[in-house]
């Protein structure tokens, strides 16, 4: 289990990252919009389809993950940190969740995603923005 930093940008997010990663001798692992898999119900904006979904480096022993805003969603500097907790746990993944989700905003209720079997994201009544991975170890962006 691990709780790591989440950073988001604002179509810069690759910039970013391969900045980091030259900073501090790492190589980046970057996926985006387009790369990931399609919904014939939600079709990708031709604007999207560069940004990046997720990347993540490795600096001195930790993980970092980032990703661009998908164009439209609301970005302020600042509040563009988050918490990512990953357990492979689902029950206690998700009593965490409904524990501080108490007096918080849900941004994505827990639910399977393409990448994992149980993802979801919250701001807490404190104003911590906090995102929950199942670490099922079947795939790993």
């Amino acid at each position: 289990m691990a709780v790591e930093a989440y950073l988001n940008f604002q179509g810069n997010c690759r910039e970013a990252v391969e900045y980091y990663a030259k900073v501090f001798g790492t190589e980046p692992n970057i996926m985006t919009f387009g790369d990931a898999p399609s919904d014939p119900n939600h079709p990708l904006p031709e604007e999207a389809k560069n940004l990046v979904i997720h990347a993540r480096l490795s600096v001195a022993g930790s993980n970092l993950m980032f990703s661009d805003t998908f164009p439209g969603m609301t970005f302020t500097i600042g509040n563009n940190i988050s918490l990512s907790v990953s357990s492979k746990d689902k029950d206690e993944l998700v009593s965490w969740f409904n524990q501080l989700k108490e007096g918080g905003k849900v941004g994505m209720e827990i639910q399977e995603t393409f990448w994992s079997k149980c993802y979801g994201n919250l701001t807490d009544k404190f104003g911590v923005g906090w995102q929950f991975n199942l670490d099922s170890g079947e795939f790993q962006m």
